[in-house]
């Protein structure tokens, strides 16, 4: 199975996968907190850090958590993932397989509708993957359709750009069939990914004004969008799903400087921020002016090193390299002085609440802080091409993440441990950041790549990362891992799919395309008037059960 994920992540502290994204995946309500209360006014709107969105707020136009979170929340998929990250079905009445898993007979609930007030209809998904899928549209979610029949031709030049995938087949106004090329497991799960959401008929008049003020259908509607100050939603009151909104909307904030963004939460002025500058990653869990929040979540730190990076292609240098710098990394002392403790040491490529990880991959020992090896990799590499005495390995991140104290310190201790120039190469949004990496501008630098599962399996990570057919910066082209997502993805269960997984991940930890650095906690603080403050599976604030 061959996709990519809608949600990359923008924070050091934010917090999967999705599509994020990405990005990325579900909704973050639960059954439990639908039946639950917590006090709150219904109808205050809620104020949230986030960034601003790299592309049009469209489902298929999406790999980061800027146009991620809000899109989540506004769109209903056919399922939903309640915030233990088991999926329940939203729109779907019922999914269906044959005996193979290689046909899905969809159904869907009546009386759901657009906010424009149009019904949502078997053809309100297939259009809307089939534009996704579609290479002439340029989306950036493509990849998640391709095992779904018709995909490949879809992928020519030329392709008119409302073709429909020929494996989808609308029975009815509530009934369609999904052909698949190969057998997947786990496709009722990636139907919960932001990419699967249905589209209403005036997307698709007029594409650009809809991805700047979208039709939508879900627990909230689209209110506005101010560029680079905010995004305003507001409660849909034809919500047809399970989850309670205990608010009455929700307000995305653009921020430049985490900073600026915490004292406002410390004065009441901003209600939940889910990144962290690094000026209270010491102190935030005793600030008495906020609510705090450092748990296990979902999220890797990675920084991605581009194969076209000269010394660091897909060969025995590069590969030497890539393990040298791994490990000259003293990963444990920027968990402990960096980041004060809201992170924990890496040992896989998913995440530990994920079902599938592991501390014991074969491979994974690349993770560990061994500069002396570091050094003797280093040298073996050099015996194939010099490095050039003014090279400088450098890793570029967006500046309004609070990344630099943590780039600082890798490079850092990579210079120390290598005796070679390393530094961080800072842009200053994530807008800007997310670009460069999509269009491949990083030419001669290695660069952050957070993530953020789009739905809970080892899948969303490593396919979403690593497949030839990926669009987020991946460079990687490895038939031997595509084949073993393939045959993952047809496994009889979860526990022998996970076992692939993990067979894939070996590959991984030899060519290392990105170095792990470490699981991100679920941490952030709100304001100390707001009620329901918690993270989601993913290690996204739940929007809807926060209130005041």
């Amino acid at each position: 199975m061959k996709k990519q994920s809608a949600l990359t992540i923008a924070g050091a502290g934010l917090c999967v996968m999705a599509l994020t994204l990405g990005a990325c995946g579900g909704s973050g309500g639960s059954d439990s907190s639908a039946n639950g209360t917590n006090g709150g006014s219904s109808d205050a709107v809620i104020s949230f850090f986030n960034p601003e969105p790299t592309n049009p707020l469209i489902p298929g136009m999406t790999n980061e958590v800027g146009g991620g979170n809000p899109i989540d929340i506004m769109f209903s998929k056919l399922v939903r993932f309640d915030d233990k990250g088991k999926p329940v079905n939203e729109i779907a009445k019922q999914i269906k397989a044959n005996e193979d898993n290689t046909q899905y007979t969809v159904t869907i609930n009546d009386g759901w509708k657009f906010s424009d007030g149009t019904p949502v209809t078997a053809q309100s998904f297939t259009k809307a993957w089939s534009w996704a899928a579609n290479i002439t549209n340029k989306p950036l979610a493509s990849s998640f359709f391709a095992n779904i029949k018709g995909y490949d031709d879809l992928q020519k030049e030329g392709t008119p750009g409302e073709a429909q995938l020929s494996g989808l087949k609308v029975i009815d106004d509530k009934t369609f069939t999904v052909d698949l090329i190969s057998p997947s497991s786990t496709f009722p799960i990636q139907v919960g990914y932001t990419a699967f959401a249905p589209l209403p008929e005036s997307f698709y008049k007029d594409t650009k004004a809809f991805g700047e003020k979208p039709v939508t259908v879900g627990p909230y509607k689209f209110q506005s969008w101010e560029h680079n100050k905010s995004i305003k939603l507001v409660k849909d009151p034809a919500y047809k799903g399970g989850v309670k909104v205990k608010n009455g909307g929700v307000e995305f904030r653009s921020y430049t400087d985490a900073t600026a963004a915490y004292r406002d939460v410390q004065a009441g002025n901003l209600d939940v921020l889910d990144t962290l500058p690094a000026s209270a990653r010491k102190t935030f869990q005793t600030d008495n002016t906020v609510q705090a929040i450092n748990d296990p979540g979902s999220v890797i730190q990675m920084f991605t090193i581009p194969t076209y990076m000269k010394h660091f292609g897909q060969d025995q240098e590069g590969k030497l390299r890539r393990q040298a710098i791994s490990m000259s990394i003293d990963r444990a002392s920027i968990i402990k002085k960096v980041l004060s403790g809201t992170a924990k040491e890496v040992h896989d490529f998913t995440a530990p609440v994920i079902p599938g990880y592991s501390t014991n991959i074969k491979g994974s020992d690349v993770l560990k802080y061994n500069p002396s090896k570091a050094k003797e990799l280093w040298a073996e590499a050099n015996k194939i091409s010099p490095w050039g005495e003014g090279d400088t390995f450098k890793i570029a991140y967006n500046a309004d993440g609070a990344h630099k104290e943590i780039y600082d310190a890798v490079t850092n201790s990579i210079k120390n441990a290598l005796g070679i120039q390393a530094a961080g190469n800072p842009l200053p949004t994530f807008s800007e950041f997310r670009s460069n990496v999509q269009n491949n501008k990083f030419n001669d630098s290695a660069f952050r790549s957070g993530w953020q599962p789009d739905y809970p399996s080892p899948e969303s990570y490593l396919s979403g990362n690593f497949s030839s057919s990926v669009a987020n910066g991946n460079t990687y082209r490895n038939p031997e891992f595509d084949a073993l997502m393939d045959k993952a993805a047809s496994a009889k269960g979860i526990d022998e799919a996970n076992k692939i997984f993990q067979q894939s991940e070996e590959l991984l930890f030899r060519d290392l395309p990105a170095v792990p650095l470490y699981y991100q906690n679920s941490n952030g603080v709100a304001a100390k008037n707001i009620k329901g403050f918690s993270f989601t599976w993913k290690g996204t604030p739940a929007y809807y059960n926060i209130s005041k």
